[in-house]
C-alpha cells in the first residue's frame, strides 16, 4: 500500500472541496469493505483519502416527498431494519443473501452501486479493459466470469454491483454533488457507462464529484418486486448472474413491468424487450420461461462462459415468479 493523505470533512461542502485537491487523485472512504483490499493491491493510488463518516447529513433513511432517501453511510443492516423499505422487497433479499456478517456491518448501499469489477486482470493491475500490447487478455484467457452481453468493444468486465439492477427497476436515482454547489439527481439506469479507455471508469462520475444519497419511490400496493442471485456458495461469493424484476400489478395482470440483470455485463443490464413480453399476461411458469429465453437471446458469450446464460435466463424466472409468490420455497 503507498502512502496518502487521510481527510475527515465534517460536511458535504468539506468532502467536495478534500476529494477536488490533487487534480482529483483522491477516493472516498466510507464502508471501506472493497476500497482497502485496492489499495493494499496497489490497483489504486490515490493521493488522499476521504473519510466521509463524519457527515452527519449522509446518514439515515428518511421520507422525501414521494420517495425514501438513503445516505452514503447507511449500511446494509441500517437499510435491512429500516421502516421505511420494508415493501421493497427485491432490495432486501439481496441483503438477505450477503450471509457476510462483516459485510451486512460494514458494507454501504451507496459503496455497492460505486464498486470497481472483480475482474482477475483488473485486480492484479491490467487495467479496466485487460488489454497487453493491444490485445485483450480476457478474449484469449480465463473469461468464466466475464460478460455475456455488452462486450462487442474492449470492456469484457461485469458490473459488480448487486443492488443496481433491483434499484434500477424501482426507478432509483442518485443524487450527486460537486465543485461549485453542482447538484444533480442521476436516473441510475444512466449512472453506469462501458468505458472505452481504462481511464473512463464505469460510471458517469467526475474527479471531485461525490454520491451522498440514492432516492426511491415509494412502494405501492399495486406494486410487486423481487430478485434472485445465482450464487455457487454462500457468504463472500459474489453472484454468476441475477435478475431484478419490478411488476405493477392489476387483478392479477402485470400492467407495467421493468426487468434487469445483474454480473452479465460491463454495466446493469436492462432488458426492456423481455419487460414488454410480460405486460398483459398474468406470471405463470410458462410466461415466466418464456420471458427468460426473451431476456437472454441477445447474449453474446465468449469462450469459457456459455454456462452464464443459462444461469441469466434461470434467474429472469425465478424472480418473476418470486414477486409473485410462486418460487418454491427451497428455491429461496
Amino acid at each position: 500500500m503507498r502512502p496518502f493523505e487521510y481527510a475527515r470533512p465534517e460536511t458535504e461542502a468539506e468532502a467536495v472541496e478534500l476529494l477536488n485537491a490533487h487534480d482529483g487523485q483522491t477516493a472516498v472512504l466510507a464502508g471501506g469493505t472493497d476500497l482497502m483490499n485496492l489499495l493494499k493491491r496497489d490497483v489504486l493510488q490515490p493521493q488522499r483519502l476521504v473519510d466521509i463518516k463524519g457527515i452527519s447529513s449522509l446518514s439515515g433513511i428518511r421520507r422525501d416527498g414521494d420517495g425514501v432517501l438513503i445516505g452514503a453511510n447507511v449500511t446494509l443492516d441500517d437499510a435491512l431494519a429500516a421502516p421505511e423499505l420494508a415493501e421493497h422487497h427485491s432490495l432486501l433479499q439481496i441483503i438477505d443473501n450477503h450471509r457476510a456478517i462483516q459485510i451486512q456491518a460494514m458494507g454501504t448501499l451507496i459503496g455497492d452501486l460505486c464498486q470497481w469489477p472483480a475482474c482477475w486482470y483488473f485486480r492484479n493491475g491490467y487495467g479496466l479493459l485487460a488489454l497487453h500490447d493491444g490485445a485483450s487478455l480476457i478474449e484469449a484467457g480465463d473469461n468464466r466470469y466475464h460478460a455475456i452481453f455488452g462486450n462487442s468493444g474492449p470492456a469484457k468486465f461485469v458490473s459488480s454491483s448487486r443492488f443496481a439492477p433491483a434499484a434500477i427497476t424501482w426507478g432509483a436515482k442518485v443524487r450527486v454533488i460537486g465543485p461549485g454547489q453542482q447538484e444533480q439527481m442521476v436516473p441510475l439506469e444512466y449512472f453506469f457507462v462501458t468505458p472505452k479507455s481504462n481511464a473512463q471508469g464505469t460510471a458517469v462520475l467526475k474527479p471531485g464529484q461525490l454520491i451522498t444519497h440514492v432516492w426511491l419511490p415509494n412502494a405501492k400496493s399495486d406494486e410487486k418486486s423481487a430478485a434472485y442471485e445465482v450464487l455457487e456458495m454462500a457468504g463472500l461469493d459474489r453472484p454468476q448472474a441475477a435478475a431484478a424484476v419490478w411488476l405493477k400489478m392489476q387483478s392479477g395482470i402485470v400492467r407495467e413491468a421493468r426487468i434487469a440483470l445483474g454480473h452479465v455485463a460491463p454495466t446493469p443490464w436492462i432488458a426492456m424487450e423481455a419487460a414488454r413480453a410480460i405486460v398483459g399476461q398474468s406470471v405463470t411458469e410458462d410466461t415466466a420461461a418464456q420471458v427468460a429465453d426473451i431476456a437472454v437471446s441477445r447474449a453474446t458469450p465468449l469462450s469459457m462462459n456459455e454456462f452464464k446464460v443459462q444461469m441469466a435466463r434461470a434467474a429472469v424466472k425465478r424472480a418473476l415468479l418470486r414477486a409473485v409468490g410462486q418460487l418454491e420455497p427451497d428455491l429461496k
